[in-house]
């Protein structure tokens, strides 16, 4: 039996390695995005940086690891196979559903993981012990208390560190303006010696104040002049701020580079827990059953030991440090989720990820009455200086910024005190919280959100919010019916769940690379980061060309899925064709708004030069969409509905226009891909004689209508003339959109080419 549970036990400890990469590819966001975002160094410095701190709090979490032993269950009330059960229960639960929301791009919370987990498992648990003896208590079995704190510090750290983000960036920016530089003489000094000094207290007064590694004498020497010390350190620091200002060197960005130092260790030693606290308590019982059983099965020898506080060695939170450097410097999945968080909190206006909602436009129509209410009963002078500190026009932005250092500093330095306060007093704070509220309460104060860009930035943080609740729910529900079906299917239960999260955690990992590979670069962002504006032309164009080559494509498949569907009576084929539609218009809303947004960063003759056929094109792609539409909803509807079928004399009727059809697509498609307009005239001519055909089988047909001696074949008959009267108007966009491709890319055109040809 011993050697079940040391299979099990070293499935624990492989599953943090494994929970190790997925969490840190989860949380690397907390620590790292201030410092990418505001681009105070290169991302290699960023990350040494970070593996400092990541390694010196790893070794200093020792106390935290209490959490995962006792902080929700009460174990001398089970037995060490309950406790080893719920223990794999957490991890098995743990990986997969952090693994979905990176996969997702969502910023998620392995401290609620970990906790409602642990809940989950441990209510499942002693909901079976209750069952089998009614005199057992659930107060008893859970530590409600010390449960209950934990998730209301949890939940009370989003409107804190909300309130104190946009309190804190509020009076930053009345100082220091986005012209940073400009108002940094005097007040540099004051505000680099109090971020300094509160890092100092949390980070390395309280926090080596209370580490085992520490000698005794240096611990209590701490703890007994903290209030001298912080004095010195404020002194020391604000004249050390003073000449780095004096010497030319950036204060901001060395306060930024310091909070990632300090929040990465905050981060380790307050979330290290999350990763490897149930495998190395799994260790311990493991231990202890084995050494103090004296023969006992695993079904009575009882869990006492870890009513103690752990002791794990040193070696092992080390090597935990070590795997969370790789991690974060090796995931690509890292890289998604910081980028979903410095979307939402950069200070320009750019692509947005997230859609409108309905509670995120009631929340910002309720701000902007609550803004003009306060603005009316403002005095005048008052109101004007503070709208002149938060002159956007000054603002100084390295080259691909999201913000500027001011805000990082506040971010990290916030964040880095709001955890290390917690950690000292016992509380897994959740960093993804903390840090994500603190970055969109600095976004909101810093008035990073525009009324262009407010609904979509208020959709996106409560996207992330609603995350983070759903991560909850089925963290709790997943690892409760995950824990009973391990209790009741006994070993071989728990061997197929754990071969289960083994091929899902292979599967996720090769679609996601597989996912990565086929994205092609993001060229926006490219074109938003650059500065030179030919530059930025010469991306556009290419941007534009292939997205133009792309609507092409996609009119010419989805055109003849319609026209199968119809022709072979598919439901569900053209359910999809509806499907797609459905979702190309909502990316061609997102494509139009990025061309946009860089063709104001274009050259301004050309752009003022190009922007009308830039909008002809547009609106051809649009209409493509809509032509679809308008030809897919009577064909879906009778398709639906079962009614008569295409007569073969209509489709063989309308065979050549097909075929007509398809062939203008592809040659359109190959002069915007190839650039090489020799054929655009014929092209042009080929369309307009198509659609000549089409008015005569129009008419033809229509003749043909009022000569029916009876209405069996007037249902199709309507459809089938909506069929060519949308084929027309299908071929007067791809002209539309072929001419205006055209004249957008080609170089010295007049401008009597804006008259139109149809």
């Amino acid at each position: 039996m011993g050697s079940i549970y040391l299979i099990i036990v070293i499935f624990l400890l492989v599953l943090a390695v494994f929970d190790l990469f997925v969490g840190v590819s989860n949380d690397a966001v907390n620590f790292l995005q201030s410092a990418i975002g505001a681009k105070v160094a290169k991302f290699r410095t960023v990350l040494i940086i970070a593996s400092f701190g990541v390694v010196l709090g790893a070794v200093m979490s020792t106390g935290m690891m209490d959490v995962a032993r006792h902080g929700v269950l009460v174990p001398d009330h089970y037995t060490f196979q309950q406790v080893m059960t719920v223990f794999l229960a957490v991890m098995v639960t743990d990986v997969i559903v952090l693994d979905v929301f990176n996969t997702l791009g969502m910023p998620t919370s392995t401290t609620i993981s970990l906790v409602f987990e642990l809940l989950g498992g441990t209510f499942c648990m002693a909901g079976i012990l209750i069952s089998q003896d009614p005199n057992v208590q659930m107060a008893d079995l859970i530590n409600s208390a010390m449960a209950g704190k934990m998730i209301f510090s949890i939940f009370a750290s989003v409107v804190v560190a909300f309130l104190f983000g946009a309190i804190v960036q509020w009076i930053a920016r009345l100082v220091f303006t986005f012209n940073y530089q400009k108002h940094s003489r005097y007040s540099i000094a004051i505000f680099g010696g109090i971020a300094f000094t509160a890092l100092s207290y949390f980070i390395f007064l309280k926090g080596f104040g209370k580490s085992p590694y520490i000698p005794a004498d240096v611990r209590d020497y701490i703890n007994d002049n903290i209030n001298m010390l912080m004095i010195y350190t404020f002194i020391g620091s604000v004249i050390l701020m003073e000449v780095m200002y004096l010497a030319k060197i950036n204060v901001f960005k060395f306060i930024v580079l310091m909070g990632t130092f300090g929040l990465a260790m905050s981060f380790a030693s307050n979330d290290l827990v999350n990763f490897i606290g149930v495998p190395l308590a799994g260790l311990d019982s493991y231990q202890d059953y084995m050494a103090n059983s004296n023969g006992a099965a695993p079904d009575q020898f009882m869990m006492n030991s870890l009513m103690e506080s752990a002791k794990s060695p040193g070696l092992y939170l080390l090597m935990a440090g070590v795997i969370m450097i790789v991690a974060m410097a090796t995931s690509k999945k890292a890289r998604n989720v910081i980028k979903t968080s410095v979307d939402l909190s950069r200070q320009e206006e750019g692509d947005e990820k997230f859609g409108s909602s309905l509670p995120a436009r009631a929340l910002v129509r309720g701000s902007q009455y609550t803004n003009d209410f306060v603005s009316t009963h403002t005095p005048q002078k008052m109101a004007h200086w503070i709208d002149s500190r938060f002159d956007k026009n000054d603002v100084e932005l390295d080259n691909g910024a999201a913000f500027d250092v001011v805000r990082a500093a506040v971010n990290l330095v916030l964040a880095s005190m709001l955890i290390t306060f917690g950690t000292n007093h016992g509380l897994p704070l959740s960093t993804t919280y903390v840090t994500f509220m603190v970055a969109m309460g600095s976004s909101l104060a810093d008035r990073a959100w525009g009324r262009e860009s407010a609904v979509y930035r208020v959709s996106g943080v409560l996207s992330v919010i609603g995350g983070w609740f759903i991560t909850a729910a089925v963290a709790f529900l997943v690892c409760f019916l995950v824990c009973g079906m391990m209790w009741y299917g006994g070993i071989i239960v728990k061997v197929i769940l754990m071969c289960l999260v083994v091929v899902m955690l292979i599967r996720s990992n090769r679609k996601f690379n597989k996912k990565s590979k086929e994205n092609k670069e993001d060229m926006f962002q490219l074109m938003m980061r650059t500065k030179d504006k030919d530059i930025v032309w010469d991306l556009l164009t290419k941007h534009f060309k292939s997205n133009q080559s792309d609507m092409t494509r996609f009119a010419f498949d989805e055109y003849n899925k319609v026209i199968d569907g119809f022709e072979d009576n598919r439901p569900r084929y053209l359910s999809q064709v509806n499907r797609d539609l459905r979702r190309e218009k909502d990316k061609l809303r997102v494509i139009r708004r990025q061309e946009l947004l860089v063709l104001r960063r274009a050259p301004e003759r050309i752009a003022m030069e190009r922007n009308t056929w830039f909008h002809v094109a547009l609106n051809a792609d649009q209409q493509y969409i809509y032509s679809m539409i308008r030809m897919l909803e009577p064909i879906k509807e009778h398709v639906d509905n079962s009614f008569n079928p295409l007569p073969q004399t209509y489709i063989a009727e309308y065979e050549p226009v097909r075929r007509g059809i398809n062939d203008l697509l592809k040659q359109t498609e190959d002069i915007i891909t190839t650039s090489d307009f020799d054929n655009y005239r014929s092209v042009l001519e080929k369309a307009d004689n198509m659609k000549d055909l089409l008015s005569e089988i129009r008419k033809k047909h229509i003749d043909r209508m009022q000569g029916f001696n009876d209405n069996r074949l007037l249902k199709i008959s309507v459809v089938y003339l909506n069929l060519l009267q949308e084929s027309q108007q299908l071929l007067s966009n791809m002209r539309h959109q072929l001419r205006a491709t055209k004249k957008f890319l080609e170089e010295g055109f007049s401008s009597s080419d804006l008259d139109t040809e149809d």
